[in-house]
């Protein structure tokens, strides 16, 4: 998907909409809770400026000043570009106790945030690739984004 959004696009009204728009894959990921393979997806290893943003909504998430190398074969993040983008849920999943980390526009299931991260803020945001899509800091203003220049400044 490379929609264009002015920040926030409109979001689909129902399931079928939904499908239309993404792949099958991200639509298992996004609507299905789902997990792509590690060190096979499209951001693990993307050490290009710019913004990650929800592949539903376009709102932005993650920026690349913030992503770090975890191993883990996903991107990750020591922190959202604005908390209040995200909203974290508790997840019981696979025998497991983590925290889910979910788009607040969209409600696209990302990934899952834990606090075996680097400073400043000690947290490591494992996303999904798929739950994602990159726009190059060169495109920014051209795709809406132009407020988010400041964050690579400096």
């Amino acid at each position: 998907m490379n929609q264009k959004c002015d920040l926030v696009c409109g979001l689909p009204e129902n399931e079928s909409e939904l499908r239309k728009l993404l792949t099958p894959e991200q639509y298992e990921i996004v609507a299905r809770n789902g997990t792509e393979r590690p060190f096979q997806n499209a951001y693990w290893d993307n050490h290009e400026e710019g913004l990650y943003v929800d592949v539903v909504s376009g709102e932005p998430l993650f920026a690349s000043i913030d992503k770090f190398d975890s191993g883990t074969g996903w991107p990750s993040f020591t922190r959202p570009v604005n908390p209040e983008a995200v909203r974290d849920l508790a997840d019981f999943a696979h025998g497991m106790i983590r925290t889910e980390v979910r788009s607040r526009k969209a409600n696209s299931h990302l990934g899952h945030v834990f606090d075996d991260g680097p400073e400043p803020s000690g947290l490591r945001y494992c996303i999904n690739s798929a739950s994602l899509r990159f726009v190059p800091l060169a495109k920014l203003t051209e795709e809406g984004y132009g407020a988010y220049l400041k964050l690579f400044e400096g």
